[in-house]
Protein backbone atom coordinates (compact mmCIF):
# COMPACT_ATOMS: atom_id res chain seq x y z
CA UNK A 1 0.00 0.00 0.00
CA UNK A 2 1.32 3.33 -0.74
CA UNK A 3 0.95 5.76 2.16
CA UNK A 4 -0.31 9.27 0.97
CA UNK A 5 2.89 12.25 1.35
CA UNK A 6 0.95 15.27 3.67
CA UNK A 7 2.49 18.73 2.67
CA UNK A 8 2.44 20.56 5.38
CA UNK A 9 2.28 24.06 3.86
CA UNK A 10 3.92 27.18 6.79
CA UNK A 11 2.64 29.78 6.25
CA UNK A 12 3.66 31.82 9.00
CA UNK A 13 6.00 35.25 9.86
CA UNK A 14 5.50 38.45 8.39
CA UNK A 15 7.94 38.70 5.77
CA UNK A 16 9.28 42.15 6.49
CA UNK A 17 12.77 41.50 5.20
CA UNK A 18 11.07 42.36 1.75
CA UNK A 19 9.27 45.69 2.59
CA UNK A 20 7.47 47.50 1.16
CA UNK A 21 6.44 44.45 -1.30
CA UNK A 22 6.17 42.16 1.80
CA UNK A 23 4.62 43.31 4.70
CA UNK A 24 3.49 42.24 8.09
CA UNK A 25 -0.85 42.26 6.80
CA UNK A 26 0.63 40.94 3.35
CA UNK A 27 3.73 38.35 3.66
CA UNK A 28 6.09 37.42 0.78
CA UNK A 29 4.56 33.82 0.85
CA UNK A 30 1.14 35.47 -0.65
CA UNK A 31 3.18 37.78 -3.13
CA UNK A 32 4.05 37.11 -7.27
CA UNK A 33 7.75 37.33 -7.10
CA UNK A 34 8.55 35.03 -9.82
CA UNK A 35 5.49 34.71 -12.12
CA UNK A 36 1.62 34.64 -11.94
CA UNK A 37 1.50 32.55 -9.02
CA UNK A 38 2.23 33.58 -5.29
CA UNK A 39 5.01 31.94 -3.97
CA UNK A 40 2.09 30.01 -2.19
CA UNK A 41 0.15 28.72 -4.64
CA UNK A 42 3.07 27.88 -6.53
CA UNK A 43 4.00 25.82 -3.44
CA UNK A 44 0.76 24.29 -2.97
CA UNK A 45 0.85 23.41 -6.97
CA UNK A 46 4.62 21.63 -6.97
CA UNK A 47 3.49 19.77 -3.93
CA UNK A 48 0.12 18.22 -5.76
CA UNK A 49 -0.27 15.39 -7.74
CA UNK A 50 0.51 11.36 -7.79
CA UNK A 51 1.33 10.43 -4.15
CA UNK A 52 0.48 14.03 -2.63
CA UNK A 53 -2.45 14.29 -0.63
CA UNK A 54 -4.18 17.81 -0.46
CA UNK A 55 -2.34 20.11 1.49
CA UNK A 56 -2.18 21.01 5.00
CA UNK A 57 -1.49 24.38 5.91
CA UNK A 58 -0.52 26.27 9.09
CA UNK A 59 -1.19 29.83 9.46
CA UNK A 60 -2.16 32.85 11.52
CA UNK A 61 -5.52 33.70 12.09
CA UNK A 62 -4.69 37.44 9.98
CA UNK A 63 -3.86 35.21 6.77
CA UNK A 64 -6.69 32.29 6.89
CA UNK A 65 -8.71 34.29 4.16
CA UNK A 66 -5.92 35.17 2.02
CA UNK A 67 -4.91 31.18 1.98
CA UNK A 68 -8.55 30.52 1.06
CA UNK A 69 -8.93 32.72 -1.30
CA UNK A 70 -5.32 31.92 -3.09
CA UNK A 71 -5.93 28.13 -2.88
CA UNK A 72 -9.57 28.69 -4.54
CA UNK A 73 -7.86 30.59 -7.60
CA UNK A 74 -5.48 27.79 -8.13
CA UNK A 75 -8.94 24.68 -7.93
CA UNK A 76 -6.69 23.44 -4.51
CA UNK A 77 -9.09 21.94 -1.50
CA UNK A 78 -6.85 21.76 1.42
CA UNK A 79 -7.32 19.02 3.51
CA UNK A 80 -7.25 21.41 6.35
CA UNK A 81 -5.98 24.91 7.65
CA UNK A 82 -4.74 24.91 11.27
CA UNK A 83 -4.82 28.33 12.54
CA UNK A 84 -2.13 29.02 14.99
CA UNK A 85 -3.56 31.65 17.74
CA UNK A 86 -0.31 33.12 18.21
CA UNK A 87 3.03 32.65 16.46
CA UNK A 88 5.46 30.51 18.65
CA UNK A 89 8.28 29.51 15.87
CA UNK A 90 8.23 26.24 13.67
CA UNK A 91 8.50 23.62 16.05
CA UNK A 92 5.59 23.78 17.72
CA UNK A 93 3.49 24.43 15.24
CA UNK A 94 4.82 21.10 13.20
CA UNK A 95 4.13 19.20 16.46
CA UNK A 96 0.76 20.37 16.51
CA UNK A 97 0.21 19.54 12.87
CA UNK A 98 1.99 16.01 13.10
CA UNK A 99 -0.88 15.16 16.27
CA UNK A 100 -3.66 16.24 13.76
CA UNK A 101 -2.33 14.49 10.85
CA UNK A 102 -1.53 11.71 13.20
CA UNK A 103 -5.09 11.59 13.69
CA UNK A 104 -6.53 11.96 10.51
CA UNK A 105 -3.97 9.53 8.59
CA UNK A 106 -2.39 7.54 11.17
CA UNK A 107 -0.01 5.65 8.05
CA UNK A 108 0.53 9.07 6.20
CA UNK A 109 3.75 10.91 5.82
CA UNK A 110 4.04 14.70 6.32
CA UNK A 111 6.42 17.05 4.32
CA UNK A 112 6.92 20.06 6.23
CA UNK A 113 7.71 22.62 3.39
CA UNK A 114 8.02 26.28 3.64
CA UNK A 115 5.85 28.19 1.14
CA UNK A 116 7.79 31.33 0.48
CA UNK A 117 10.92 29.11 -1.83
CA UNK A 118 11.29 29.57 -4.89
CA UNK A 119 12.23 25.98 -6.47
CA UNK A 120 11.88 26.15 -10.54
CA UNK A 121 12.11 22.33 -11.39
CA UNK A 122 8.79 21.23 -9.62
CA UNK A 123 9.10 17.93 -11.29
CA UNK A 124 12.71 17.09 -9.58
CA UNK A 125 11.52 18.20 -6.21
CA UNK A 126 8.47 15.88 -6.49
CA UNK A 127 10.86 13.20 -7.29
CA UNK A 128 12.98 13.70 -4.88
CA UNK A 129 10.57 13.95 -2.71
CA UNK A 130 8.73 10.71 -3.55
CA UNK A 131 12.94 8.98 -3.34
CA UNK A 132 13.17 10.10 -0.02
CA UNK A 133 9.73 8.40 1.48
CA UNK A 134 10.23 5.11 1.64
CA UNK A 135 13.31 6.24 4.46
CA UNK A 136 10.39 8.39 6.10
CA UNK A 137 8.02 5.18 5.96
CA UNK A 138 10.33 3.25 7.95
CA UNK A 139 10.98 5.68 10.49
CA UNK A 140 14.02 7.83 9.41
CA UNK A 141 13.54 11.95 9.61
CA UNK A 142 14.39 13.00 6.14
CA UNK A 143 15.76 16.84 5.37
CA UNK A 144 16.66 18.27 1.83
CA UNK A 145 20.41 19.57 1.25
CA UNK A 146 21.21 21.83 -1.87
CA UNK A 147 24.85 21.46 -3.03
CA UNK A 148 26.66 24.82 -1.69
CA UNK A 149 28.34 27.11 -4.59
CA UNK A 150 29.40 29.60 -1.84
CA UNK A 151 30.26 30.16 1.43
CA UNK A 152 26.77 31.22 2.67
CA UNK A 153 26.38 32.48 6.36
CA UNK A 154 22.57 33.24 5.65
CA UNK A 155 21.47 29.41 5.69
CA UNK A 156 21.88 26.43 8.02
CA UNK A 157 24.21 23.61 6.77
CA UNK A 158 23.73 19.67 6.79
CA UNK A 159 26.84 17.47 7.77
CA UNK A 160 26.97 14.06 5.46
CA UNK A 161 28.38 11.38 7.26
CA UNK A 162 31.11 10.69 4.81
CA UNK A 163 32.93 13.00 2.74
CA UNK A 164 32.39 13.15 -1.18
CA UNK A 165 29.18 12.30 -0.74
CA UNK A 166 27.56 15.85 -1.17
CA UNK A 167 27.47 14.69 -4.77
CA UNK A 168 24.99 11.86 -4.64
CA UNK A 169 21.45 12.84 -5.30
CA UNK A 170 20.57 9.60 -2.74
CA UNK A 171 19.93 9.54 0.79
CA UNK A 172 22.65 10.12 3.21
CA UNK A 173 22.93 9.68 6.58
CA UNK A 174 23.72 13.31 8.71
CA UNK A 175 26.14 13.77 11.20
CA UNK A 176 25.01 17.30 12.10
CA UNK A 177 23.02 20.27 12.28
CA UNK A 178 24.99 23.36 11.91
CA UNK A 179 23.27 26.43 12.35
CA UNK A 180 23.91 29.84 10.23
CA UNK A 181 27.98 29.78 10.28
CA UNK A 182 30.06 32.75 10.54
CA UNK A 183 31.83 33.54 7.63
CA UNK A 184 35.33 31.64 8.62
CA UNK A 185 33.34 28.38 9.29
CA UNK A 186 31.09 28.56 6.48
CA UNK A 187 34.65 28.65 4.75
CA UNK A 188 35.45 25.85 6.13
CA UNK A 189 32.58 23.76 5.59
CA UNK A 190 32.18 24.45 1.57
CA UNK A 191 36.12 23.91 1.56
CA UNK A 192 35.52 20.48 3.43
CA UNK A 193 33.52 19.07 0.66
CA UNK A 194 30.80 16.76 2.65
CA UNK A 195 28.41 19.63 3.99
CA UNK A 196 25.52 20.66 2.19
CA UNK A 197 23.23 23.88 2.55
CA UNK A 198 19.90 22.66 4.89
CA UNK A 199 17.46 22.69 2.06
Amino acid sequence: MTQDIHPLLLCGGSGTRLWPLSRKSYPKQFTRLTGEESLFQASARRLSGEGFGAPVVLTGEPFRFIVMEQLAAIESAPRGVLIEPEGRNTAPAVLAAALWLAEVDPEGLMLVAPSDHVIPDGAAFRAAVRAAAPRAAAGDLVTFGIRPTRAETGYGWLELQEPGHAEADAPQPLVRFVEKPDAETAEALLAAGHYLWNG
